[in-house]
């Protein structure tokens, strides 16, 4: 059964003195999701070349650096899956954090490159609508 947590809530709610607490691990998983996806994106027609080539035993010396890339960003991601933290985009390292504000659930938002995290938004809207933490939570 799908997990929607706009119906159930989230599994976890962060205070904003807990989101900032993850910053230093969500940016060493994100930096190197980010710097596997490059090598994916890097050797991916060499990987497809290979691949086609495959009935007739051929090979490609950077198959494994694509398989281990593959695994080092599914792992890092769940990962952050697990820390109950929501990526949004991995090329900007966009993360939220659902946080309770007002009575009602929203997200603090955070971008890699970031120190503290400065922004929120509501559940329905995204990073272009965040709007600035006037008080901390």
């Amino acid at each position: 059964m799908e997990h929607n947590e706009y119906e159930s809530g989230p599994d976890r709610v962060f205070s904003l003195y807990e989101a900032n607490q993850l910053i230093p691990q969500l940016q060493s998983h994100l930096t190197t999701v980010q710097q596997r996806k490059g090598v994916i994106l890097h050797t991916r027609e060499e990987v497809q070349k290979a691949s086609a080539k495959a009935q007739d035993g051929g090979g490609t010396p950077v198959g494994a650096h694509y398989v281990k890339s593959l695994q080092d960003i599914s792992t890092n991601l769940q990962a952050i899956h697990e820390l109950g933290v929501v990526v949004k985009d991995i090329d900007l390292g966009l993360c939220d954090f659902p946080h309770m504000r007002d009575g009602r659930i929203v997200y603090l938002c955070w971008k890699l490159g970031e120190t503290e995290i400065r922004w929120w938004h509501e559940l329905t809207t995204g990073y272009k609508d965040r709007c600035p933490l006037e008080d901390p939570a």
